[in-house]
C-alpha cells in the first residue's frame, strides 16, 4: 500500500514538469543551469543556501537553521519554509535542486536518487580549504559560482585580518561537561587556533574527545575553559562533572566562556565572522583571569 501511495505521489509531482516539455530547448537548459526551487537538508548546507541565493529561490532548508545556538543564519532562515529532512516533503515541494549533507541518512538519499531527483551531496568541511572546495561546488551547482567566490574573497580578506593581528596565544581547554572536545584537526579546533587559542588538552591525551579528566586540567592549567553551549541538550549525569570542587574552584565564572556552537558547528565561509568574535570574547575573558593560577608554574595566558 506504502508503495503504490508512493508511486502515486511521484507521479503527481512529475506531471508539472512533463506539462512543460513543450517548452524551447534555450529555456529548458536556462533553467537546468540555474534551480529555482532549491531544497536543503542538512543544517550546514542550509548556511550556504542561504548566503548564495535570495528567498524566493529557496524552497527551504532544515528546522535546525532557525536556531540561533547552531547557526550562523538564523536571521535568513526565519525567511523561508522550513523542512525536518522528510522524503515526503520533498515531494511535496517539488524542489528542482535537492542539496544533501554527509549526515541526511542514507536511506533518504537513496530513495530521492531512485525517484530521480536532482541531487548534490556535500562533504563536511573541517578545513578552510574544505570550506573553499563545498561553498565552490553548491554555488555552481544552484547558479551562482560568481557569488560564491564572493564568500569565498571576504573569508580570505578576514583570515588575512585575524592573521596581522594575532595577539598573545591564550591557553584554554574546549571542554563541553562529558569531555574534552575541539580535537586535532576538528573544525572547532581549527576555528580556535583562528581566533587566537591554543585547545592545551590536545597535547596531554591520545583522544581529544575522551572523557573528562581533571588531572588533565590540573596538568595543562589553561587559563580558560571554553564551553561548546549545547544544542537542544537536555540536563544529564554528564553535566555533574561541571560542578567538580576543583572546576568550581579555579574555572568557575570568569575563567570559563561559553559559546554558540554556531562558531565551530558548520564549515562555511561565515565561520571567519565567528572567528572574529571569539577572538573578541576571549580576549575579554582572559583580561578579567589574569591572576595565574596556582599550579600554573611557568605558563602564560
Amino acid at each position: 500500500m506504502f508503495r503504490k501511495a508512493l508511486c502515486l505521489l511521484w507521479m503527481i509531482s512529475v506531471l508539472p514538469a512533463l506539462a512543460g516539455c513543450t517548452e524551447p530547448s534555450g529555456s529548458r537548459s536556462q533553467a537546468a543551469a540555474k534551480p529555482v526551487h532549491v531544497m536543503s537538508m542538512n543544517q550546514c548546507t542550509d548556511q550556504l543556501v542561504l548566503a548564495l541565493l535570495p528567498p524566493e529561490r529557496i524552497a527551504s532548508v532544515t528546522w535546525l537553521s532557525r536556531d540561533p545556538d547552531g547557526s550562523l543564519m538564523f536571521r535568513e532562515a526565519a525567511r523561508v519554509d522550513i523542512n525536518h529532512g522528510m522524503s515526503e516533503e520533498v515531494l511535496r515541494q517539488k524542489p528542482d535542486l535537492v542539496i544533501a549533507g554527509a549526515f541526511t541518512t542514507p536511506a533518504t538519499r537513496g530513495l530521492l536518487k531512485r525517484l530521480g531527483f536532482p541531487m548534490i551531496e556535500v562533504d563536511h568541511a573541517e578545513t578552510y580549504e574544505d570550506i573553499r572546495r563545498i561553498t565552490r561546488q553548491v554555488a555552481k551547482a544552484v547558479g551562482e559560482p560568481a557569488r560564491g567566490e564572493e564568500l569565498i574573497a571576504k573569508m580570505d580578506r578576514q583570515l588575512a585580518d585575524l592573521a596581522r593581528d594575532p595577539g598573545p596565544p591564550l591557553r584554554v581547554a574546549a571542554w563541553d561537561g562529558a569531555g574534552f572536545n575541539a580535537s586535532t584537526g576538528s573544525l572547532y579546533d581549527t576555528v580556535l587556533q583562528t581566533a587566537g587559542a591554543i585547545n592545551v588538552a590536545n597535547s596531554l591525551q591520545k583522544s581529544s574527545y575522551g572523557k573528562p579528566d581533571i588531572e588533565i586540567l590540573l596538568l595543562s592549567a589553561p587559563s580558560l575553559l571554553v564551553k561548546g553551549a549545547g544544542v537542544g541538550r537536555r540536563p544529564g549525569l554528564r553535566e555533574n562533572v561541571e560542578r567538580h570542587p576543583l572546576i568550581r574552584r579555579y574555572w568557575d565564572g570568569d575563567r570559563t566562556l561559553t559559546i554558540r556552537q554556531a562558531y565551530y558547528v558548520c564549515g562555511t565561509p561565515m565561520v571567519t565572522e565567528a572567528a572574529m568574535q571569539l577572538r573578541n570574547e576571549l580576549r575579554s575573558a582572559a583580561l578579567h583571569a589574569r591572576s595565574p593560577l596556582p599550579f600554573a608554574g611557568g605558563k602564560s595566558l
